[in-house]
């Protein structure tokens, strides 16, 4: 499974977990960089203090090559980009924003950086922009998407015309053959969520993680597009959102709904009612499952991408 992407970021594996709001600290970036993939600290959810406190642990917690996921749109995001420089973190993947804002400074400072995209276009500034990898994300994905609502079978091919940097697919992954999927439309490399925020090492509630490992197919859904399209999980706060915008919410109207904390409260705190629950598509593809560690994960992966070449090779 070598690749641009393993070249380019130190790693046995081009396999990253997605730096996730609530589910991505150090214990998650930490056992997936030891596995032989790239653990992302999620920094969309901390503050500069915790995310320090996190990347100290992480440098603990393993020797290998980790990385921080910064959403631009964030406010306080030159404070926490001065903590990753101060710290010297070696990868940063960026999202929500432009990347030309931050990717030579980031380039002065020795790190490697990878924007995440939801069009091609979006890939073609990426490159005009310097940065080192694209992320080409789905609408498949959790959270926040893009408001193309490309799915991923469609824009990873896409974004490989596009551009000729190194490229890691993301939204809708979850096993083996689907890493392979990918490989074969012109991924170099693949960004898991999903997978990784139902692990062990995962911060995500306990509840949180349950309610997503038995979700059946349609129990999530994008909604929020006057906002920021984002793929909920049907539940209490899912039913008052949708009513609100089947009734024309406007968009304060919605922010008023949201209040503030919905996503810790859902995700890290194990509200299922009020909380705001964030997972992709593929959690229905887990459904019924164990909740599994992450080197439990890496071995499954690992097989099925295996038996996935032999069936490709034997066609």
């Amino acid at each position: 499974m070598k690749s641009r992407i393993t070249e380019l970021f130190g790693i046995e594996l081009p396999i990253i977990a997605g730096g996730m709001v609530w589910c991505s600290g150090w214990r998650l970036a930490a056992a997936v960089s030891e596995a032989g993939g790239l653990g992302l600290i999620g920094a969309g959810s901390m503050t500069p203090d915790v995310l320090r406190e996190h990347i100290v642990k992480c440098k603990t917690a393993t020797q290998k090559p980790f990385g921080v996921n910064v959403p631009l749109m964030k406010p306080d995001a030159p404070q926490l980009m001065e903590v990753i420089a101060q710290e010297q973190v070696p990868v940063v993947f960026t999202s929500a924003g432009s990347p030309k804002k931050w990717t030579a400074w980031l380039h002065e400072r020795g790190i490697k950086v990878a924007h995440v995209v939801a069009s091609s276009t979006f890939a073609r500034k990426c490159e005009d922009a310097g940065v080192d990898a694209v992320v080409a994300e789905g609408f498949e994905a959790g959270g926040h998407n893009g408001r193309e609502e490309t799915t991923t079978l469609c824009l990873i091919p896409a974004v490989r015309k596009a551009t000729t940097l190194p490229l890691i697919a993301a939204g809708g992954i979850a096993t083996g053959d689907a890493i392979m999927a990918m490989r074969v439309l012109g991924a170099e490399g693949v960004q898991m969520g999903t997978r990784f925020a139902l692990t062990v090492e995962s911060s995500a509630s306990e509840a949180f993680k349950q309610r997503c490992l038995n979700l059946a197919e349609g129990d999530t859904k994008l909604l929020l597009r006057k906002l920021s399209p984002t793929r909920l999980v049907r539940g209490g706060f899912f039913d008052a959102i949708e009513q609100a915008e089947n009734n024309g919410a406007t968009e304060q109207q919605l922010l008023d709904i949201i209040g503030t904390g919905a996503s810790r409260r859902g995700i890290f705190e194990g509200d299922l009612d009020t909380g705001e629950l964030e997972i992709g598509q593929v959690a229905s593809l887990l459904q019924g499952r164990s909740q599994q560690t992450v080197a439990e994960v890496f071995m499954e992966l690992l097989a099925e991408y295996a038996a996935a070449k032999q069936v490709v090779a034997k066609s």
